[in-house]
C-alpha cells in the first residue's frame, strides 16, 4: 500500500479472510461487439490481496465470510476508514449473490474492498450500519435491486422500488413485466 505501512490493518484483517476465493479474471481486451461477451474462467487468488491500485483503483481485496462482514467493518473503522458504498454482484451460474463494500481512508490514501459470498436463495448477510451508520441507505438499495437481506437492519422497506414490489431488477435473471 501506499505512503503508509499497514501491517496491522492487513494482520487484523487476515484471520478474517477464507482461504481461496474465486476471482474472475479481466475481460476480454477486444470487443467487437459482434459476439456476445463471455467472461474468462476464475483464477484461484488468495482471499486477501494487493492488486494493482492503478488497474483496480483500490489496495487491498479481501473475502470474508457473511457473519464476519460485522467484525471487518468494525476493524476498518478503528483505522479510521469510512464506508463509500454497498453493492450486489449476482452470480447465477455458481447459484451465488456477492456484497462488496467500498472502504476509503483519506490520509494517507486507501481503498479497501470487502467482498462475501452468499447463496443466491437465501442472501442473508449481517447488517454493518451498526457500526457504519451510513450503511444503512446503501443496504436499503442493495436489498431493493438484489434481494439481499441484511439481518438486523433497522428498516429494510424499499428505498427506491415502489413499496409494493416483488421483484429485483439487478438479478440477471429479471424480466421485465409487460
Amino acid at each position: 500500500m501506499r505512503n503508509m505501512d499497514f501491517t496491522k490493518l492487513k494482520e487484523q484483517l487476515r484471520p478474517l479472510a477464507i482461504l481461496e476465493d474465486v476471482v474472475v479474471g479481466e475481460p476480454p481486451e477486444e470487443d467487437t461487439g459482434s459476439e456476445a461477451r463471455v467472461a474468462p474462467e476464475p483464477e484461484k487468488l488468495a482471499a486477501m490481496h494487493e492488486p494493482d491500485y492503478l488497474a483496480r483503483g483500490f489496495n487491498l481485496d479481501v473475502r470474508v465470510e457473511a457473519g464476519k462482514v460485522v467484525e471487518a467493518a468494525g476493524i476498518l473503522d478503528e483505522h479510521g476508514f469510512f464506508l463509500e458504498a454497498v453493492t450486489g454482484v449476482d452470480w447465477p451460474q455458481e447459484g451465488q449473490l456477492e456484497v462488496v463494500y467500498d472502504y476509503c481512508l483519506w490520509q494517507p490514501q486507501c481503498r479497501v474492498v470487502v467482498r462475501t459470498r452468499l447463496d443466491r436463495q437465501s442472501p442473508v448477510v449481517p447488517t454493518i450500519s451498526t457500526i457504519c451508520p451510513g450503511a444503512n441507505w446503501h443496504e436499503r438499495e442493495t436489498h431493493d435491486f438484489f434481494g439481499i437481506e441484511f439481518s438486523g437492519h433497522p428498516d429494510l422497506r424499499p428505498l427506491l422500488l415502489p413499496d409494493d414490489a416483488d421483484f429485483h431488477p439487478l438479478l440477471k435473471d429479471f424480466k421485465a413485466h409487460g
